[in-house]
């Protein structure tokens, strides 16, 4: 099968939609088939040799290290530029309209070239001119845009929140596209049951495949280090609950020796870094960010805890990499969390999201027990071998791509 896979940002760190990229790719084409990646910047670091990359350039406007630039008047090319520019410049976010509009015209000239399109997150109004044009669309959705909106505007000054919902307006464009592209993939039932619930689409439409890990290069180390604790945050926002860990690891040390590892990418001068410094725990707290897998497979497996403190996740890659690294996990009992983890508490311990109390003694009954440690971790790589593999989500998603296949060839 020839697989367009569309994704408007793939690089690796910018959270699950680069590692699914990449992982996906790889899987598709491991199963005999034939992928190209269409991505916007930033672009993926590392595909697998046999998926071709097509990228698709736009403004990049958020680029680092000159985010909010503005551009030259050479650059303003076309319509779609000038919606980009201004749109930014009126506090949205047009990536998501922008990079589907561009990957149609591109493919408008290629219809020829592929089986089927899928597009990673982005569920721009592109993808019904594709759709349009008779070529079979699957769209993965990891989890409705709608929660972070609800979460970042209750925790934004009063000032701020007209700011914050203008920025999240693409969302309902995302509603729409969604409840017109009959094959839907996410990652998990609860994001399912949120996608059905908040963007309105019919339950029939969605189809849930989990996400994978590679069990080779997250796997359990032979030492670890005493009372680290790890927690990963794809993006500084209150959704991804740090400023909770935070209050809890400044409690924890009063009493004993410890460590945060916080692998983000915080806003300089933002509010983790200020509470951070306010808490007085800068010399316990280590940031990195911009990781290499191996580096971050090592610092995994060297922690004894990994705290996944969220308000909600849709999935959660770090809770299944940390499963596979044998590391225990204390997650929050929110969105998919629990069903990534398992409710059993066989291999992680759910607290109440934003419970600082309860997240404190936890994590400091966990640490006080090294038996425990021993047990979770032990059954948490279990599960990651029974329950995720990259291999499974490939072959899972061929399936659907092939119903869609049949969708089209029967209209």
């Amino acid at each position: 099968m020839r697989i367009a896979l569309l994704s408007y940002r793939s690089k690796t760190h910018c959270g699950g939609q680069g590692v699914y990229v990449r992982h996906l790719s790889q899987g598709l084409v491991e199963l005999g088939h034939d992928v190209e990646v269409f991505s916007g910047q930033p672009y993926p670091e590392i595909l697998d040799p046999r998926v071709r990359l097509t990228e698709v350039p736009s403004l990049d406007l958020y680029r680092e290290p000159d985010p909010f630039r503005i551009p030259r008047p050479s650059e303003i090319k076309t319509r779609i530029d000038l919606e980009e520019l201004l749109t930014t410049w009126t506090a949205g976010f047009p990536e998501p309209k922008t990079f589907s509009m561009r990957a149609a015209r591109l493919l408008a000239a290629r219809r020829g070239d592929f089986d089927v399109v899928h597009d990673n997150q982005c569920l721009g109004t592109g993808l019904l001119t594709i759709q349009n044009s008779g070529m079979p669309v699957v769209a993965t959705v990891h989890h409705p845009i709608t929660r972070d909106r609800v979460l970042e505007v209750a925790a934004a000054a009063w000032w701020r929140k007209p700011l914050v919902k203008r920025w999240y307006a693409f969302a309902e464009m995302q509603k729409d596209v969604a409840r017109r592209i009959p094959e839907l993939v996410t990652v998990s039932s609860t994001s399912a049951a949120d996608i059905a619930e908040d963007f309105g689409v019919d339950p029939g439409q969605l189809n849930v495949v989990p996400l994978g890990v590679n069990t080779q290069l997250f796997q359990p180390a032979e030492h670890r280090v005493r009372n680290r604790i790890i927690a990963i945050a794809s993006a500084d926002v209150p959704l991804k609950g740090v400023s909770h860990l935070l209050h809890a690891v400044a409690r924890l040390r009063v009493e004993r020796d410890l460590e945060l590892q916080l692998v983000a990418k915080l806003e300089p001068n933002g509010p983790t870094e200020k509470l951070i410094a306010e808490l007085g725990i800068s010399d316990i707290v280590h940031i990195s960010s911009g990781l290499s897998d191996s580096e971050l497979a090592e610092l995994l497996a060297s922690a004894e805890v990994a705290c996944i403190p969220s308000l909600y996740e849709g999935f959660s890659l770090p809770a299944v990499e940390a499963m596979a690294s044998g590391t225990p996990i204390v997650a929050s009992r929110a969105g998919a969390l629990p069903e990534v983890v398992g409710t059993d508490g066989q291999c992680a311990r759910l607290v109440t999201p934003a419970d600082v109390a309860e997240l404190t003694a936890v994590l400091g009954e966990l640490l006080d027990s090294p038996r425990e440690l021993r047990r979770l971790g032990d059954n948490g790589r279990r599960r990651a071998l029974e329950v995720f593999s990259w291999e499974s989500v490939a072959a899972q998603t061929v399936a659907i791509y092939e119903r869609a296949c049949e969708r089209v060839a029967t209209c």
